[in-house]
This record gives structure tokens, sequence and C-alpha cells, in this order.
């Protein structure tokens, strides 16, 4: 390990590289590969119902409810482990723990099988927490290694490199699945995809541990009760304060429904698009559905800067209010999607919506704060709100699968809890935000 000085830029650059490292897991297994392999399994035993932990479940229902549930242990954790991270030196043990949990886990899920289901269906809800609960103290490093002026332009430097590798690693995968020759050798190629994302997560990681410090407080310090719960005391601090910031609490309000519909549409696009589009071929389906991730990948960037235009002129209230009528727009004709080029461009209109609204959402929370140097607590509400919506959005949309045997009536839902975002945005003065 080198001891090197806060600001320094192999240390900044070590720390952004992170993000190249574990990229890959939110691209290849939450959001392309896995989703298709795990349809296809299911496909070809003409049966997309299973039972499962005592219940007789649809396949995008299960999987759903899996995912709710990471989510939940997720946001139960993340104030805890957010408590240790400011309190105990070695933040680098935790960090290296949760990392190796979530790329083993992922090499763990080339042996998902239908027939055996819990090993896989926990190798996956332990990849979650795993990605998860590294970027717990992934984040909390910022502050102990770069000087406020540095940590924009450093924290934007490692989502890009975040981009760049992951999109570099779902195309290696995408040649391997396109240049196998049938059916069985896709889906293997599609299992090899699985190891490769926890080898590239583990390798790539290694540059980050070696510059980074154990941490910035006193090791020899014990965790007590009372250090362990103050994540959540921290949380119930800012909930009271949220009681006199009235503009506030209805643009948090306002966040939580519409996060929990866009997070929603994100984590279920390629499950919707598997079952509900109608493909030629089971080929077609695996290409363009990869094919579209990327295209929501590559417009997100456009749509990114584009509503950092339209939030420079209109400014970020009415902005965000249009965005969520585009979003409430798409979701209401998603209910009438069936062809490969209407999925198509429906990639790209979510591509467009997508890449704004989470960084316009979080930069507009930003400048809703009250004056206070503990920023970090109010984040750490923001960002509880924002996995406890992802738990009730994923529940509503397996419910409502599970019972209609189609998502489409889901997305329906989806649209109504925009048009609350809509509405509870109106409320907010359109000058809260000119800080």
């Amino acid at each position: 390990m080198k001891n090197l000085q806060k600001g320094d830029k192999k240390l900044l650059n070590a720390w952004a590289f992170y993000d190249w490292a574990n990229s890959v897991y939110t691209l290849t297994i939450a959001s392309a590969v896995f989703p298709i392999f795990y349809e296809a399994l299911f496909s070809k035993r003409n049966d997309h119902y299973i039972d499962v932990f005592g219940l007789h479940l649809k396949n995008s229902a299960l999987i759903s409810f899996t995912t709710a549930g990471a989510f939940l242990v997720v946001s139960f954790i993340s104030p805890l482990l957010s408590g240790i991270a400011d309190y105990v030196g070695n933040k680098k043990a935790f960090m290296k723990f949760f990392c190796y949990l979530g790329a083993f886990s992922c090499m763990g899920l080339y042996w998902f099988d239908i027939n055996n289901i819990y090993p896989g269906l926990a190798f996956y809800f332990l990849g979650l927490i795993g990605f998860w609960g590294s970027l717990v103290f992934y984040n909390s490093y910022l502050p102990d290694i770069a000087y406020p002026e540095q940590q924009d332009k450093i924290s934007a430097k490692g989502y890009s490199l975040g981009y760049v590798g992951s999109v570099i690693l779902l195309v290696i995968n995408l040649v391997m699945i396109m240049g196998a020759e049938n059916d069985s050798l896709k889906m293997q190629a599609m299992r090899y995809s699985f190891i490769m994302v926890g080898a590239w997560w583990i390798i790539f990681s290694q540059y980050t541990y070696y510059y980074l410090p154990k941490g910035s407080k006193d090791s020899t310090r014990k965790l007590t009760k009372d250090v362990i719960f103050n994540g959540f005391k921290e949380l119930r601090k800012v909930w009271a304060l949220l009681k006199v910031n009235i503009p506030l609490r209805r643009y948090l309000g306002g966040f939580f429904v519409s996060s929990m519909a866009v997070q929603t549409v994100m984590l279920v696009a390629t499950y919707f698009g598997a079952q509900e589009i109608k493909w030629a071929s089971e080929e077609e389906s695996t290409i363009g559905l990869i094919k579209c991730i990327l295209l929501i990948q590559l417009v997100a960037v456009l749509g990114a800067y584009l509503t950092s235009k339209a939030s420079d002129k209109w400014g970020n209230i009415p902005t965000l209010i249009f965005i969520n009528i585009l979003w409430t727009i798409f979701c209401a004709l998603a209910y009438f999607i069936t062809l490969p080029n209407q999925f198509y461009a429906m990639a790209t209109v979510i591509g467009l919506v997508m890449g704004g609204i989470q960084a316009l959402s979080r930069s507009t929370y930003s400048k809703l704060l009250p004056e206070t140097e503990d920023t970090a607590s109010f984040f750490s509400f923001y960002d509880v709100a924002e996995k406890i919506g992802i738990v009730i959005g994923m529940c509503v949309y397996g419910i409502i699968d599970q019972r209609t045997g189609s998502p489409r009536a889901a997305i329906v839902v989806l649209a109504l809890f925009f048009i609350t975002a809509i509405f509870l945005l109106r409320r907010i003065p359109k000058n809260a935000t000119s800080k």
C-alpha cells in the first residue's frame, strides 16, 4: 500500500478506478446478460412459473421479489455501515469484504439452474448486497482522499470510467454470445460472462486497494452500540428537520415516488422486453435486448447533456416536471408495445429521460438543502429513500405481474407514480433552487 497525501492525483485516480472495476455488475448482471439468461432458462421449458418458497410464482415476479428483498436488506444495513465507515479506521477491509462478496456471487451465477434454484437466487441476492455494500465505503472515502474543490471532478471521472469499462466488457460478452453456433453454446457464453464480471471486478479493484489508505480515523477505536446505530440517529435528525423545511419535504416526496418508478423500469426493462416483445427467434431476442441496453447507455449521455442545458434555461423544478411528464407518456405507450422496432424506440426514450432525471434529481436535492456542514446525513437519507422506493416499486411490479400473468398492467401503475410526482413537484416554488 502506498501512503499518498490527500489530493494526490495517483490517489484520486485509484479511487475513481473502482468505478471501472464494479460498474460491470450493474450493466451485465442487473441490466443485460443475466436477465436474458434467466428468461431463456424458463423459455426452454415452455413454463414461466415455478414452485419456490412454498408458492407458485411467475419467473419475473420471483426475480422482482428477490430484488426487492435484497434492496430491503441494503436499505437497513446502509445506515449501519455508514456509521461504521465514519468511525472505524480500516474501512478498506469492509469495502474489500463486500467487493469480494459481490464478485464471487457473480461467479456463482455460472451454476444458476432452475432445477436447483435456491443457490442461484442466493448468489443473485448476495451479489446485489455486495455491490451496494461496497459502494457505502467507496463513497465514504471521497472526503478522505479529495479536497472539496476536487470532489466533483473526480466523482465525475469515476462515473465516466465506470461507463467505459462496463460497455467494453458488455461488448466482449456480446461478441462471445453472437459467435456461439447454437442456443446451447450461447447459454454457455452467458455463463462465462458471469465469471468474467466477477474476475474483472476483483482484478481491477486491486489497483484501487493498492493506493487507498485504511481509513482516516484511529484504527484502535472500538465499536460501540452508539457508533453502530449513529446512522439511524442521523436519519431521524433529518426527518425532524423536514417538518419545518416545506420545499425540501415536498421535493423528497416527489423524488420518492418518481425514483420508485424510474428505478423499477430500469431494473425490469429487459425482463419486459424478453417476455412481451414478439421477437422472430430466440437469437434475435438475445442480440436485440443487449443492443437495446447498449443503446440506452449511449443515449443516456445525450440525455444528461440535454437535461443540464434545459435546467440552466428553465430551472430545475420545471425541467423535472417535464421529464416526469415524458415518463408518464412513455409508460402509457409501453402498454401497447409488441414489436422489436417499437422496443428499440422505447429504449431510446428510456435512455434520454434516464440520463437526465438521475443527475438532475440529485443536484436539485443538493440545492434545496439548508445551510449546513452535515450534508452527509441528508444524502444518507436521500439514498435510503431511493432504496426503499425500489423495494416498493419492485414489489408492486411483482405482485401485478404475478396476479395478471403480464407486466403490462404494472407499467400503467408506474405511470400513476409519475403523475403523483408531477403533482408534488408543482407545489414547490420554481425559485426554490436558485441558490
